[in-house]
């Protein structure tokens, strides 16, 4: 197989596969054309089902209950403190045939927490002992950070306080290993076809924009014996009325959504499922610019949401509707509840903020990525503003990655948004928050947010742990730089030949335990 580039666009060139390789070919409509594959810098659900099967980080995931197994790392020890790991790298190689090795994770580490890198997820390495004193230039020596390469096979990581999810991050892919020659050799370009080295059980194959994004298994895998796919095949399907048809046709093997207008339908087929997931759908508010700068009209907009039939008679799938942001009973969490509805009280602090019955409320605009379920979402809520304030609201749709650019660069007043846990914690829906997150996004800051969050990271006791994350959660609630609507639910279609594909609550699906019934 070999890559080249023809006016811009990748072209794959590649020897037929041996044996049942079509047979073994799982398309998946990925519903986004990915925004990168370099791991340092992408925040996304469809990034993550990509890169995931790319790389592999010191751990990887049960497919069945997510819990951590060996990885790049055979083994490890932890201190008697909570402090100190010691992980073993076992035998593995890159791509290209070089050996994976503690180094890898360092330079990788370092790249993440590097405060020019500008990763929207370096909080997710604060963990280690000065990583967030160096991002923000208290520490200028690296050597000083918690994370070092004791020789190639042992990367000793020290924390700065005991984390109990600590190995669920090993195999977030925030923590993968980079190949530092590859990026070396080719900068920002170091993730494209032709260019990029990984460590995963798949390798990229081909890309080519706004039409498929194709895998095969990686022969260098160190578990290549348990690979079952010889290809697979990531369909950036925007429209998901063309993605369900494409499914219905036969033309993908797993599409991660359905449109609402054909949900009755999709239930009475056996390929449709439905379970819980650990996510929430919200709004974002833009506090710099007005009028929602004014937390008053936040709390108005809030307020005048009937989440109990947004989800009965919109969504119509299940979803809870929650006016907190952590999902409910998430490892005994029991979160504060927000600003429920209440049309008579919006209507007041709306007058309060000198609009009464909306008069004179400026231009506003909410931006949402390409989605049917979006639009519709967008659409009531519109409505229910409408309806019970007196304001109009624009609705503006965009693609995925200008999406992703103007809620990243603030660009935008009202933006929807969804946060899927990267670990089962309720840290993973709060520590974004804090004063200059990468995925904070909105401009709110709050000190005492802050603090309950740093004292929730030092607090071993379980219940103590808690109830600072649930003060904290109460603040963000209070301030209102968020508009919480429900709690999501995994559904989609799965063809009915695939096995070793487990429902769980981070939808994540190890491509290497998956196959396909002949």
């Amino acid at each position: 197989m070999r890559v080249g580039l023809v006016a811009g666009v990748a072209v794959v060139l590649m020897t037929a596969l041996p044996g049942n390789a079509q047979e073994q070919t799982f398309r998946i409509n990925n519903m986004v054309e990915p925004e990168s594959l370099d791991p340092a810098v992408v925040t996304g659900v469809p990034e993550h089902r990509i890169l995931s099967n790319l790389f592999e980080g010191l751990t990887t995931a049960d497919p069945k209950d997510l819990s951590p197994r060996p990885g790049m790392a055979a083994s490890w020890t932890l201190s008697k403190d909570g402090l100190v790991y010691t992980f073993t790298l076992r035998d593995a190689a890159w791509t290209d045939g070089r050996p994976v090795t503690a180094q890898d994770f360092v330079f990788a580490w370092e790249r993440v927490l590097n405060p020019k890198s500008g990763a929207k997820y370096a909080q997710h390495l604060f963990h280690l002992k000065n990583a967030e004193a160096y991002t923000t230039g208290r520490v200028t020596d690296f050597g000083q950070v918690g994370v070092r390469a004791l020789d190639g096979k042992t990367l000793q990581v020290t924390l700065k306080s005991p984390t109990p999810y600590f190995l669920d991050l090993t195999n977030f892919y925030t923590l993968y290993p980079v190949p530092r020659w590859a990026v070396e050799a080719h900068g920002r370009e170091w993730a494209k076809p032709g260019k990029i080295v990984s460590n995963g059980p798949f390798r990229l194959a081909g890309w080519v924009p706004q039409q498929e994004l194709v895998l095969e298994k990686n022969p260098r895998y160190w578990d290549a014996g348990s690979v079952k796919l010889r290809k697979v095949v990531f369909l950036p399907t925007d429209d998901v009325n063309t993605a369900y048809k494409q499914f219905l046709a036969g033309d993908s093997d797993w599409v991660t959504t359905v449109p609402p207008a054909q949900l009755n339908a999709a239930k009475a087929k056996p390929e449709y499922y439905a379970s819980p997931y650990l996510g929430t759908y919200y709004f974002r508010f833009n506090v710099a610019k007005p009028p929602v700068s004014d937390v008053r009209v936040r709390k108005a907009l809030s307020l005048a949401v009937d989440r109990e039939s947004l989800t009965a008679f919109v969504t119509k799938a299940g979803e809870v509707p929650h006016s907190g942001f952590v999902p409910a009973g998430l490892r005994g969490y029991q979160g504060p509840r927000g600003l429920d509805f209440d049309p008579a009280a919006a209507r007041r602090l709306l007058a309060e903020a000198g609009y009464p019955g909306g008069k004179g409320f400026p231009k506003t605009e909410l931006l949402y990525n390409t989605s049917d379920l979006h639009r519709v979402i967008t659409q009531a809520v519109q409505q229910m503003w409408k309806e019970h304030l007196g304001v109009g609201v624009d609705l503006l749709n965009v693609e995925w990655k200008v999406y992703l650019a103007r809620q990243g660069s603030h660009d935008y007043q009202i933006s929807r948004a969804g946060w899927i846990g990267d670990y089962v914690d309720p840290n993973t829906f709060l520590e974004m928050w804090k004063t200059g997150g990468g995925n904070n996004q909105t401009g709110w800051s709050n000190r005492r947010f802050d603090d309950l969050m740093e004292q929730a990271a030092k607090l071993v006791n379980a219940a103590d742990r808690l109830r600072a994350m649930q003060d904290a959660e109460r603040i963000l609630l209070a301030e209102a730089p968020i508009l919480p609507l429900f709690t999501y639910v995994n559904k989609g279609m799965l063809s009915r030949k695939v096995r070793g594909w487990y429902p769980n609550l981070l939808d994540h699906h190890p491509l290497k335990y998956i196959s396909l019934e002949r």
